[in-house]
Formats: C-alpha cells, sequence, structure tokens
C-alpha cells in the first residue's frame, strides 16, 4: 500500500470513451490504497460504464450532473453546488480518458457540465490523460488545445501508442493503471511541496546551493533497490525497497553534470535520462557490478537494500508444503557490498553509504560507518510513518565521524539533493 494515498481525495473524472471501462482498476487501486475516490461521470461516460460500477469499486457516490433532482429541500439546494465542495475536497483531479471535446471544453474554460466546471473551480493540481483514435488526436485543434491546456497549468499524460479501439496504429491510448497513478503520486509530491510554509519553518522546501556543474567530470556509481535471492523456480527472498532513494539519487546527480552509472535491483521505475543502467538481480549479481566499476568512481553511494542472506541450497523445482510439517529454510550470508567498496577504496573516493534501521539507529549506524571505511552514511529509521521504503518520502539523519545531522521529511528528490550537496562539499575538501 502506497501510504502517499491515505486520506487523500482523489476525483477522478472520466470522460466518454471507449477507454472509460480502464479507470475502474484506477479507482480500485486508489481505494485500497486508503484514498477517498470521487468519481464524476459526463454523460457519454455513462454509455460506457455505469455509476453503479464506481460506486460498489468506491464505496462512495457517484457524481454526474450540476443539477439535482429535487431542488425543493434544503439538501437538493445544497446538492446545486456539488462542484464547489468536490472542488474544495480534492487533493488530486485526474480526467481520463480526456476525448478531443473535452480537452477543447476545458482548454476554453467552458463550464457546461460538472466536469468541467469543478476543472475551474478547484485549486487541487488537474491531470489530463487525453485518450482517442490518433488522426483525432493529430489534428492541429487537438495539438492546439493540449498546448493551451499545458500553458493554463494543467499536467497532460501522454498517451501510448499501439492498437487502438478503432482498430488504427498510432499513439492514443490510454497509459496503464501505473502509469497513471504513478502521474498522481508526483502531482501529491509537487503540490505538497509548493503548499509547504515558507518563513523558516523546518518543513519548507529545501533549496540546494548546489550548482549545475558542481560534479562535472566526477563518476558517480548509485545502487539502488532490492535484490531477489532464488529459493526455487518461483519463490525468492527479497525486501520492500522500491528503489526510489537511488533513483532520485542518480537523477539529482546527473543534473549536477555527473556521469552516473546506476546498479539497480528489479524495480518498477524507469531510469532517469542520461544515466547508464545497470540491471542486476541477486546481491551476487550487484556485488560484482559494482566492485567491476569501482575503481572508475570519485564517488559511490549505495542506496540499495541488498539482501543479507540468500538460501544455501536453491531447488530446480518448486518446493512443496507437506501438510502443516515445519520448513526449515538454511541461509547463508551474501558479500557484503559497500564493505569491499570501503575496503578498497583511494584516499580521492568518496563512499557513502546506507542503515536502514529499527532499532538504536545512531548507534548502529555509527558502527556500520567505521567498520565499512565509509565518509558518510544515510540512516533512516523505517518504522517511521512516511519514512523508508515504498513512499515518496523520507526522514533521516546524515552521519559523519565528526557529527550527525538529522534532517526534517521531504520528499526523496529533495532529501537526494541534501546528500549531494554534502558529497561536493566533501569532494571539494580531498
Amino acid at each position: 500500500m502506497n501510504d502517499l494515498f491515505l486520506g487523500r481525495t482523489i476525483v477522478l473524472g472520466i470522460g466518454g470513451g471507449i477507454a472509460a471501462y480502464k479507470i475502474c482498476e484506477l479507482a480500485s487501486r486508489l481505494t485500497q490504497c486508503g484514498a477517498i475516490v470521487q468519481t464524476v461521470l459526463t454523460k457519454s461516460a455513462e454509455q460506457f460504464v455505469t455509476p453503479l460500477t464506481f460506486a460498489a469499486l468506491t464505496g462512495q457516490p457517484v457524481h454526474s450532473s450540476l443539477w439535482p433532482d429535487d431542488f425543493s429541500t434544503t439538501s437538493g439546494a445544497m446538492a446545486s453546488m456539488a462542484h464547489i465542495d468536490l472542488a474544495r475536497q480534492a487533493d488530486a483531479v485526474l480526467i481520463a480518458p480526456a476525448t478531443a471535446d473535452l480537452l477543447a471544453k476545458l482548454a476554453h474554460g467552458a463550464a457546461d457540465d460538472l466536469l468541467t466546471t469543478l476543472a475551474l473551480a478547484t485549486k487541487a493540481p488537474v491531470l489530463i490523460s487525453p485518450s482517442m483514435n490518433p488522426a483525432m488526436l493529430q489534428h492541429p485543434a487537438t495539438q492546439r488545445n493540449l498546448n493551451l491546456l499545458a500553458e493554463l497549468g494543467y499536467t497532460i499524460i501522454d498517451p501510448e501508442s499501439g492498437r487502438t479501439a478503432c482498430r488504427e496504429e498510432g499513439s492514443g491510448r490510454l497509459p496503464e493503471t501505473k502509469v497513471l497513478l504513478e502521474a498522481l503520486e508526483n502531482a501529491l509530491v509537487e503540490h505538497s511541496r509548493r503548499e509547504r510554509p515558507a518563513a523558516g519553518s523546518a518543513s519548507q522546501p529545501y533549496q540546494s546551493t548546489a550548482s549545475t556543474t558542481a560534479l562535472q567530470n566526477r563518476t558517480v556509481l548509485i545502487t539502488a533497490g532490492p535484490t531477489r535471492e532464488a529459493l526455487d523456480p518461483v519463490r525468492f527472498l527479497g525486501n520492500r525497497s522500491s528503489g526510489k532513494m537511488g533513483y532520485a539519487l542518480a537523477e539529482t546527480a546527473a543534473t549536477l553534470g555527473a556521469k552516473v552509472l546506476l546498479v539497480s535491483g528489479p524495480v518498477q521505475l524507469q531510469p532517469p535520462a542520461n544515466v547508464q543502467l545497470f540491471p542486476v538481480i541477486s546481491t551476487e549479481e550487484m556485488y560484482e557490478t559494482v566492485l567491476s566499476h569501482a575503481s572508475q568512481c570519485d564517488i559511490i553511494i549505495a542506496a540499495a537494500a541488498p539482501a543479507d542472506f540468500r538460501p544455501s541450497k536453491v531447488t530446480t523445482q518448486k518446493l512443496k508444503k507437506h501438510g502443516d510439517k515445519p520448513f526449515h529454510l538454511e541461509l547463508q550470508p551474501t558479500p557484503d557490498i559497500i564493505a569491499s567498496v570501503g575496503a578498497g577504496k583511494t584516499p580521492t573516493q568518496i563512499v557513502i553509504g546506507f542503515a536502514a534501521e529499527t532499532n538504536d539507529g545512531l548507534e548502529n549506524a555509527r558502527k556500520k560507518l567505521t567498520a565499512k571505511n565509509l565518509d558518510a552514511i544515510v540512516l533512516n529509521d523505517v518504522t517511521q510513518q512516511g519514512a523508508g521504503f515504498e513512499v515518496d518520502t523520507n526522514q533521516v539523519t546524515w552521519v559523519t565521524p565528526d557529527h550527525d545531522e538529522q534532517w526534517p521529511m521531504m520528499t526523496k528528490r529533495e532529501v537526494a539533493e541534501r546528500i549531494l550537496e554534502q558529497v561536493v562539499k566533501l569532494t571539494n575538501n580531498r
């Protein structure tokens, strides 16, 4: 479950396209993540999906009209203000599928139904996912409307290419649910960042002072994500690492001018631009890849969460359960990647580790710092809400041999910026 959606109100505006059925899965996933999902259907959308479907998936009433059936009661009069209520409640609005007609209305500020009126009334981020026939999408009028919507501040989610419902090939398909979820996550994080109090608050957005050429001519190796240790052909030992922290570090390092090598375990993330990706599965593979490139690198940041143990024996056939009999699994340690890097580092290299702890965090982090010959270690208590695995925020403590400094809760991109600012300082002092 992604805690970012927990308790958030997400408004799904559904246009009248064949892809409307795909929003059912999105509504279900958001609800499972703890979001309050309000759905608004256009009249055309009701020709493709029924309000009852979304009511069953979300446990919320479905909205479709500006005008209630009965104005004669107080409740009826108040219902006529539904667009204002939804606009105020929304933490984010996603309009999908956005048809050519709907794009035209939104681009020109039309407000002739509940959805278009809500889009004008809300201060929440509004995301638009176009989906239509490829020729309609490429028409100059549609492209002009998309450009205008982007200028107005709407977030446009690019459609995917492939075979469409009208049996044509080209761009116009609604993206998969995971793409829409990621777009909503990014919108919530960015909106939260902009809305934080400014004057001296500990929670204000972090502004890096590092220049965009601070790591020019430097090679940075970053590890990210989990590793998987095979147990049999279908099972593995792993952990909950999403890779988001490592990928944020890789993206930030690239923006600072570094040549970036990203050694990543299996994650559901797109690699950042201008980054060389080395995908791996097991801890042994990550170990070999990192050690083969370490000598070429100026900076090594181990943000991955490799497995500490692996099965002593990997069976060639799927292991079977035998009634209620206990199953005993023998494990052996995996190679310690960052300890090996630290042992072989040169006087000019910077090596940064991560410590995901559940207890005695600072004490354990300091032991690792010394034992593994690191320049600094990033400590995070993964028991804290909003920190650690599978979320977009993190609260960490920067630990060096001389001092430790606890940072406030920030987005992982902000944490990455702050870490790399510290790394630049260490580099300049060498």
